[in-house]
């Protein structure tokens, strides 16, 4: 096998391991009345007060219309509140309520979990190495979501 079907196979391993290990971590008995979806967009929301569902839907890559239907779900469930702005009345501000902040700091610790641990795996300069190859892949990604979007 030469080094590029490698790399593939290592990037998409790790991608799916990444999303499989999240899954399991995050859908708890405690949130057990959301997806892994859901708790991408209470993620999203965050901690901010003033929010903008458009915002959100251009953070999570989805139409607002598609993020509507996520939200009224989340606010039937009692984690995100909505409001109406008063100087703009097209404009839907979305909060986080006591549950939407649970699972977001519950979700941010396992990020931060994650994080230590491969970070006590690795010397200062893997490190180095690993945070600046990752970055050359994440520019890659977004120029690649540009590119690809631009052709639509």
């Amino acid at each position: 096998m030469d080094i590029k079907d490698t790399l593939n196979k290592m990037l998409v391993k790790d991608f799916h391991e990444i999303l499989e290990l999240e899954k399991e971590a995050l859908i708890t008995e405690e949130f057990s009345d959301i997806s892994y979806n859901d708790m991408h967009i209470i993620e999203a929301i965050g901690l901010d007060q003033d929010s903008k569902m458009g915002e959100v839907a251009r953070r999570l890559h989805i139409t607002v219309g598609a993020l509507t239907t996520s939200m009224n779900a989340l606010v039937h469930k009692g984690y995100v509140a909505r409001s109406r702005s008063k100087t703009d009345r097209r404009v839907v501000n979305v909060y986080l309520l006591e549950k939407g902040i649970a699972a977001y700091q519950y979700h941010a610790d396992f990020h931060r979990k994650m994080t230590e641990d491969i970070m006590s795996v690795l010397d200062p300069e893997e490190l180095k190495i690993l945070m600046s190859s990752l970055d050359r892949v994440m520019t890659f990604l977004e120029s690649y979501r540009k590119n690809e979007t631009a052709g639509r």
